[in-house]
């Protein structure tokens, strides 16, 4: 496909958050892309009026003619059906199979190379699996359809943080780590940053597991036993990394001078100081996917939903992203 030209997919998500708001918020945008809706229309149209939209939906039934490129003031949808009636904030787990629907649609449509990119938005996985379905995440479920191994990277104007491992609880974490796995993230990410940024040579900071980077085996033996040897390896095949870095210097100024992107070890020890710096305008990527799939870096809001008050900050931030990337 051009890299100049995108289709987006977009998966409003859970139908009582704020996914349908921020979604209907686009339509207020221009963006240089075909964009598609997978949602229940009527869904759509009752939250354009509870917040006082006035726009145009289009059902699409073809999505083969590429006439569907994005202007201000309408949305092209794909039609889904609720099973039951949304209200605003309030969950029904009648309507979770719903939301799977809208994102194995919008997978297909990628794996079909009609689109290039799905933007999701948020989902509850707790009704999910209170319908006894089986789901842990967008990332997996994508990955499953998909037959990939993803990796998970959030990412702001200015700093980039892809995670060896992502939720898991904090004394698995250690286990969970292998030189294996960090040569197939470290390699995962490194073509990231070339194919789909388009940077010619990466420069990548590994953070460290352990306080001070395991204070030469003092504090932990992960550095020297794990997790030196896939850098050791990456650099092997050309990969310009860092040695493991304490964590806790990691983000100072100094030490992104020059860094394309960070690999921390777990989840907390990375996206806290990421978030901090652009929590409502971060975007959360999914590496390792043969399409592009950005989300948004906040949950449901069942509170703000119907309301007007949700942020469309980061939703607009992972459709921009998703039009900037490389296609291949």
């Amino acid at each position: 496909m051009s890299t100049k030209h995108h289709c987006l997919v977009i998966t409003p998500g859970e139908p009582a958050g704020i996914g349908p708001d921020i979604t209907l918020a686009i339509a207020q945008q221009h963006f240089d892309a075909e964009i598609f809706v997978v949602a229940d229309p009527k869904l759509l149209s009752q939250r354009a009026e509870q917040l006082g939209l006035i726009i145009k939906l289009n059902i699409v039934n073809d999505t083969n003619t590429g006439l569907y490129q994005h202007q201000a003031g309408q949305l092209h949808v794909i039609p889904v059906s609720l099973a039951r009636v949304v209200k605003a904030g309030q969950l029904d787990i009648h309507n979770a199979r719903y939301v799977l629907d809208c994102l194995n649609i919008a997978a297909q449509l990628c794996l079909n190379r009609r689109a290039t990119a799905i933007v999701t938005g948020p989902v509850h996985k707790g009704v999910i699996n209170d319908a006894n379905i089986p789901f842990t995440g967008h990332t997996e479920f994508l990955a499953e359809l998909s037959n990939s191994r993803p990796v998970m990277m959030l990412a702001t104007e200015t700093l980039r943080v892809a995670l060896a491992t992502t939720h898991l609880p904090v004394r698995e974490i250690s286990d969970a780590i292998t030189t294996e796995s960090l040569i197939y993230i470290i390699s995962t990410l490194n073509d990231f940053l070339i194919n789909r940024c388009g940077i010619r040579q990466p420069n990548i900071l590994i953070c460290g597991l352990n306080p001070h980077a395991g204070e030469g085996g003092h504090l932990g033996t992960e550095e020297i036993e794990v997790i030196q040897p896939a850098i050791h390896q990456c650099r092997k095949q050309g990969i310009k990394l860092s040695n493991p870095v304490p964590a806790d210097t990691a983000f100072t100024t100094s030490s992104l001078n020059q860094v394309d992107a960070v690999l921390a070890m777990y989840h907390d020890q990375g996206l806290p100081v990421l978030k901090h710096t652009g929590f409502g305008r971060a975007v959360n990527i999914t590496l390792g996917l043969p399409f592009i799939r950005t989300s948004v870096d906040h949950g449901t809001a069942l509170e703000l939903a119907g309301t007007g008050r949700a942020d469309t900050g980061s939703m607009l931030s992972a459709i921009t992203m998703a039009t900037t990337l490389r296609t291949h």
